[in-house]
C-alpha cells in the first residue's frame, strides 16, 4: 500500500486518534525499524527497535471486520517482531476501544499500564490510553518489572 491509501485507509477508520497524514506515513515508512503488513483491506504498521517491538497502528476497513483479518495482521506482527529479534512487543489503545482490546487480549496482549487523557477526541474529550504488552515469540508473559 502506498502512503496514500494508507492515509485513506486510517482516515476511514479513525477519529480517535485522529487520522495520520499521507506525510506522516511516509515519513514511517522511510524509517527503517518501521515495517508494515498490508492486505487489501487492512494494515498494520509496526516498529521492532532495542528489542522491542511497538504496533504503531492497525487499520481495518469497516466492511471487513469480524472476519479474521486483524487477528492474522496481529500475528504478521508478533511473527517480524521476533525475526527482527525483538523480546516483547506492546501497543496502547484507547481504554474505551472494546473491540481492539478483545483483539489484542485474543493475541495474548495484558495491560501493563495507563496513560491517562492520551488520546484527544475531536470535541475535546480526554482518553486513557492502556498500555498491552506481550512475549514477541510464542509466550504471551509481559516483560518482568
Amino acid at each position: 500500500m502506498t502512503p496514500d491509501a494508507l492515509a485513506a485507509l486510517h482516515g476511514r477508520v479513525f477519529l480517535t486518534p485522529r487520522p495520520w497524514s499521507e506525510a506522516e506515513f511516509a515519513a514511517l515508512l522511510a524509517d527503517p525499524t518501521v515495517f508494515l503488513l498490508a492486505e487489501a483491506q487492512g494494515f498494520l504498521l509496526g516498529r521492532a527497535v532495542a528489542g522491542e517491538a511497538e504496533i504503531l497502528t492497525l487499520a481495518v476497513a469497516p466492511e471487513a471486520r469480524r472476519q479474521g483479518l486483524g487477528a492474522r495482521l496481529v500475528q504478521a506482527f508478533l511473527s517480524e517482531a521476533a525475526a527482527r529479534a525483538a523480546d516483547h512487543a506492546f501497543l496502547e489503545v484507547a481504554a474505551d476501544n472494546v473491540a481492539a482490546l478483545a483483539l489484542y487480549r485474543g493475541a495474548g496482549f495484558a495491560e501493563a499500564g495507563r496513560r491517562r487523557g492520551y488520546f484527544v477526541t475531536p470535541e475535546g474529550t480526554r482518553l486513557d490510553a492502556l498500555v498491552l504488552v506481550r512475549a514477541a515469540g510464542g509466550g504471551s508473559a509481559p516483560p518482568s518489572a
